[in-house]
């Protein structure tokens, strides 16, 4: 794997600050398991890992969500 690579810019108000540029390689993927990611869980326990935490996101009130998922104020 490539390193990262850092370049200087000038960002307003501060002057000059190092960058991380990302690195990727190009173009899209291809074949027939593209999208199929759910096959990537290879035992039973990490899909019921998965499954929990899906029921957690979509089944709990706001009043129990921590951390980056609870809104700063309410909708």
């Amino acid at each position: 794997m490539e390193e990262y690579r850092v370049e200087e810019r000038e960002a307003p108000g501060r002057g000059k600050v190092k960058v991380l540029i990302p690195i990727y390689e190009p173009g899209r993927p291809e074949g027939e398991e593209v999208g199929k990611w759910t096959r990537k869980l290879a035992s039973r326990e990490e899909i019921l890992n998965y499954l929990r935490t899906a029921e957690r996101y979509w089944h709990t009130p706001p009043s129990e969500w921590y951390g980056s998922e609870k809104r700063r104020t309410p909708a």
